[in-house]
């Protein structure tokens, strides 16, 4: 939609308004240009945002109905958002647009212990989520790494994954049923409460990973699973990453089942050495974290010491605790914060490759970063060949702003080359548009327009994203 500009503007900005606060309380609406901006973008760099007219803070499904209604009546753009922890651009503003913020909508409506299920609302923290439920004696696997902070109505956004993914998916494997409202206010329900159920499209699962170009998610029945042991941990350091992708292969290859199987390079650890005196051997070109979370924990970690020595591992060390095994872990959450305290910007990839096909991109990255004269860090989720080069630089500098983002390009281009998926968690947003359509191809695309034209005939829900 294009913003009327002059007197028209200023009088479509008055009806917005007063429409708006017809179902609204004063408080939940902003529109002070001051206090608008600070809500105009996510945690992604490159990506373009626009100025937005207002932003609503809703508490209940019906003020976000009245939101919708409105925006379609005057044909304002709405993007929704969570905590903005995204790296994508998904949550950035349009011009002119209503930034829907949920994170009011904080509650945990319901834990049956018996279906093994929580009801939330959008606004709820990962982390609330997971303690909650935790007390009850069950578990809630999706763990972002900003999971002190993303909400899970984003990670259902973005479809996000976590470090447990190797063993439990991602969101989209435990997202049952869905609350939507839709681009003219009707509020839709998909999904289910059982256990089990196959009727009908799948409309739930289009939901997950659509980043709010679909509809509005209001609440949220997630699914849970029996809370497991504390899990035990292992670090064994390589001396290259190609012996550390190696011992990935032959642990998913020999059948184990680890709870985590992270990959850190030698600049990331030392990054994070470096931000919280972790104590991680810095001679090491790649360091490999193994975690089972099962009573037979210490035998899994046995065989997985084993296949590590195998590949080529200079020093196998099984944490002596769990006490020690979280002080890992936290080390492997720190990584992209210790890697964007290198320089002044990153850039955040998220390619996920085959992982037959890891130690290729690794290798490819650290060519990438040699050709361009560029610092790039690597983690990764290294059971389901996720990998996130971090790109560091100073946008202050010209020349290796524009290094900076050609290297992310090569980076995808890298993955889509080896099979691979120009996104694992992150999502699509402003940042990668041009590749999904790479990815996709001109009949896929055309499919997924059809969807969004069949969900939101307008376009008004968060344009100019994906697509």
């Amino acid at each position: 939609m294009d913003v009327m500009d002059g007197a028209g503007e200023d009088d479509l900005s008055q009806r917005l308004r007063a429409s708006l606060l017809e179902g609204l309380p004063a408080e939940a609406l902003l529109t002070d240009p001051g206090v608008t901006a600070s809500y105009a973008t996510d945690m992604a760099t490159f990506c373009a945002a626009g100025t937005p007219a207002a932003v609503v803070l809703p508490r209940t499904v019906e003020q976000v109905q009245h939101v919708l209604r409105t925006a379609t009546a005057l044909r304002v753009p709405v993007v929704p958002q969570g905590a903005r922890t995204g790296l994508s651009g998904a949550a950035n503003a349009s011009d002119g647009c209503i930034l829907l913020s949920l994170v009011k909508m904080d509650r945990i409506l319901e834990i049956n212990t018996v279906d093994r299920i929580a009801v939330v609302e959008p606004g709820v923290v990962n982390a609330v989520l997971s303690r909650a439920v935790a007390d009850r004696g069950l578990f809630y696997p999706p763990d972002p790494s900003s999971w002190e902070q993303c909400t899970i109505g984003g990670n259902i956004g973005t479809a996000s994954g976590g470090l447990c993914c190797v063993k439990y998916g991602v969101t989209a494997e435990y997202v049952l049923g869905l609350d939507v409202v839709l681009a003219d206010g009707r509020l839709l329900r998909t999904g289910r409460r059982t256990a089990k159920g196959v009727a009908g499209y799948d409309l739930t699962r289009l939901f997950v990973g659509s980043e709010g170009s679909l509809g509005v998610v209001v609440q949220a029945v997630l699914a849970l699973r029996p809370a497991p042991p504390r899990q035990l941990t292992l670090a064994a350091e390589f001396p290259s990453a190609a012996a550390a992708c190696a011992a990935v292969c032959a642990v998913m290859e020999a059948g184990l089942t680890p709870s985590l199987l992270e990959l850190m390079d030698r600049t990331t650890v030392r990054a994070v050495n470096a931000l919280g005196k972790m104590g991680l051997p810095e001679t090491t070109e790649a360091l490999l974290l193994a975690a089972f979370d099962t009573p037979d924990a210490p035998d899994g970690l046995a065989a997985v010491g084993e296949l590590c020595r195998a590949a080529g591992a200079t020093a196998v060390v099984p944490a002596e605790d769990e006490a020690e095994s979280e002080l890992l872990l936290q080390a492997r959450r720190m990584s992209l914060t210790a890697l964007d305290a290198l320089r002044p910007a990153t850039m955040i990839d998220d390619v996920c490759v085959p992982r037959s096909r890891l130690a290729e991109m690794l290798d490819g990255t650290a060519a990438i970063a040699r050709a361009y004269d560029l610092l790039i860090g690597v983690c990764v989720h290294a059971g389901d060949g996720n990998t996130h080069p971090v790109v560091c630089f100073d946008p202050a500098d010209e020349d290796e702003t524009r290094r900076a983002r050609e290297s992310f390009d090569e980076i995808m281009a890298l993955g889509l080359a080896l099979g691979g998926t120009i996104t694992g968690e992150h999502g699509v947003g402003v940042l990668k548009k041009e590749w999904l359509a790479r990815e996709l191809g001109p009949v896929g695309l055309e499919m997924q327009r059809a969807v969004k034209q069949a969900f939101d005939p307008l376009g008004l829900l968060n344009p100019g994203k994906l697509f």
